[in-house]
């Protein structure tokens, strides 16, 4: 499929397609006319790329963990390896002490609204 196309399926812009290109997230082929020709897998890997980043990962981590999953289920990958699991933990143990913080973050202004209405 062409660029356009997976960009219509995925929800992900053309640009940031080609951003996931050269950072060496997908890969695509070229038509003799120089166009991308992307496989039916592209679609996968494009919501597994957007999947990590909205977990908060970078474009770097993200290329080191790709090859160690599968696309369609997430699921660890023949090459996975007990790194793998520990950077995945790691990036776990981070989400988690984000979410600890914005609830944090989210309880005081909860009490300064909750000040604010009763004055």
């Amino acid at each position: 499929m062409r660029i356009g196309e997976l960009a219509r399926r995925t929800g992900v812009s053309e640009r940031s397609l080609r951003y996931y290109e050269q950072q060496g997230l997908l890969t695509a082929e070229r038509t003799p006319g120089g166009h991308r020709e992307y496989p039916e897998a592209a679609v996968d890997r494009v919501v597994r790329i957007q999947e990590l980043y909205a977990a908060g990962l970078h474009s770097d981590r993200i290329a080191r963990l790709l090859p160690c999953m599968r696309d369609a289920d997430g699921g660890p990958s023949a090459v996975a390896t007990p790194k793998l699991v520990a950077d995945l933990v790691a990036e776990r143990d981070r989400i988690d002490r984000m979410i600890t913080d914005l609830v944090r973050s989210r309880d005081t202004l909860d009490e300064v609204i909750e000040a604010a209405r009763t004055r």
